[in-house]
């Protein structure tokens, strides 16, 4: 069998609960419901971290962020109790990236859109990318989504021209040109990150649809605790208790007719059988800060926090000829599994020294069992923009251990009957508090993971 494409869509801070496959009953996303009728939908895929450069350094890598030494968004600092660990603020180069590895076995490599893994130096093209559109430093668009956008990288195009749908041309631009060779796109798209900003057609339609359905009339949002960062201290925590914002609903309409966009260019290159999708988020969605535009209900909590709201994401993989079409994936998978699971995908030899955290997911695709693993971990020793603490996780089966660092507090849940982490189960079982405790920090010292410090100035 000739060796297939991968089209790998990367979406910025889209929540578990944004797609209507996942249970959203405000947002539409039609061409995504169509995306996972067609291949296989993940219930429990997970970030490697809550927030966005770690968890898009673990995909090209396969290593978890703690490994790799990025542990925060890069540009990110933080302080309060205590001060964030200090963290390498690019993708080393010393990493073999997957695009590098896929170059290496004959493919073309093309990445559009959100880099935000370093200056120049480290930028798409300097780890194997062939082809790079739109991706910077830039964790943003820090002048918004309609051009000029002022993006490095990025021709401008007519002024009010909406970075969503460019960033889809050029992608298309480049599948249609391609002479036949294997191709791998990374589409990264900046959506749904702040600012958000949507055309106002859309936003009107979704505006109607909140008062159609009486949300307009609904409490919206919960005022919470101060932030525990110093430079937010003054500013309360404001938690989305529904999805019912009309500009979010429409980024996230936008966004998923260009995907479909997408799609339909795959289908007329006479590609579509031999065309791998994936699609899934870096991060939670912005659920209690920065004008909180989701709701991650029943999930706790959003971008930036330790709870299940902050890394739980939609995961749909479409393998024509392999993965059912309209079936479901229960398994716990994260974010240093795609590494090994695209390279089983085209046919090339694994790298164990590269993706040493990654399990490969093609059992799971096939419908088999996959390997057992011990735990999936988190590390993220930083005060998130939207309230949360410094802190590390591990999932072991259906049990999930949060410590965190401030106080030294750790608190346990079973998912499978607490999803929502409303109980938390540490009083009642120290043994098992203490054994996953256990894991948690014999798993930091393997990886060297750098913790916070104490601030003298608190």
């Amino acid at each position: 069998m000739p060796q297939p494409n991968i089209i790998f869509i990367l979406i910025d801070d889209m929540g578990w609960r944004d797609v209507g496959c996942y249970g959203s009953s405000f947002y539409e996303t039609p061409n995504l419901d169509r995306l996972a009728s067609e291949g296989m939908r993940f219930t429990d895929a997970y970030a490697a971290c809550p927030v966005c450069s770690p968890t898009r350094a673990s995909i090209l890598t396969g290593k978890y962020p703690a490994r790799v030494g990025v542990t925060d968004y890069i540009g990110g600092k933080s302080r309060g109790k205590l001060i964030g660990a200090p963290y390498i603020d690019h993708l080393p180069l010393e990493e073999k990236s997957l695009a590098r590895a896929l170059k290496d076995g004959g493919y073309r490599t093309w990445h559009v859109g959100k880099w935000h893994l370093g200056k120049e130096p480290f930028w798409p093209e300097k780890h194997g990318f062939d082809v790079n559109v739109g991706g910077c430093a830039w964790g943003m668009p820090g002048q918004g989504y309609f051009s000029p956008w002022g993006i490095p990288t990025l021709k401008e195009g007519p002024e009010g021209e909406y970075l969503t749908d460019r960033l889809t041309d050029e992608a298309i631009k480049l599948i249609e040109r391609n002479d036949g060779t294997p191709f791998y796109l990374n589409l990264d798209y900046y959506s749904v990150h702040i600012p958000i900003q949507a055309k106002e057609a859309y936003i009107e339609k979704y505006r109607e649809k909140a008062k159609s359905l009486g949300l307009d009339w609904v409490k919206t949002f919960e005022e919470g605790e101060f932030f525990p960062s110093e430079r937010k201290k003054d500013q309360q925590v404001v938690r989305r208790l529904l999805q019912s914002d009309a500009v979010y609903a429409a980024m996230v309409e936008i966004l998923d007719e260009n995907i479909g966009r997408l799609l339909q260019a795959v289908e007329q290159s006479g590609q579509a059988d031999n065309t791998v999708v994936f699609f899934t988020s870096d991060n939670g969605g912005l659920a209690t800060a920065e004008s909180s535009p989701t709701c991650n209900a029943p999930l706790s909590e959003g971008k930036g926090w330790m709870y299940e709201g902050g890394t739980r994401e939609p995961l749909i993989v479409k393998w024509p000829g392999m993965a059912q079409p309209g079936s479901v994936c229960r398994t716990p998978v994260t974010s240093p599994d795609f590494y090994p699971t695209v390279l089983e995908m085209a046919g090339l030899p694994l790298l164990p020294e590269q993706h040493v955290d990654g399990l490969s997911a093609v059992p799971l695709l096939r419908g088999e069992k996959a390997p057992e693993r011990e735990a999936i971990y988190w590390h993220y020793p930083h005060y998130g923009n939207q309230g949360g603490t410094p802190g590390g996780s591990l999932r072991a089966g259906d049990y999930k251990l949060i410590e965190f660092f401030e106080d030294d507090r750790l608190e346990l849940y079973n998912l499978a009957d607490d999803i929502e982490e409303e109980h938390d189960l540490a009083p009642d079982e120290p043994e098992r508090v203490k054994h996953l405790h256990r894991l948690l920090v014999d798993w930091r010292e393997r990886v060297e993971a750098v913790l916070p410090s104490p601030n003298p100035d608190y």
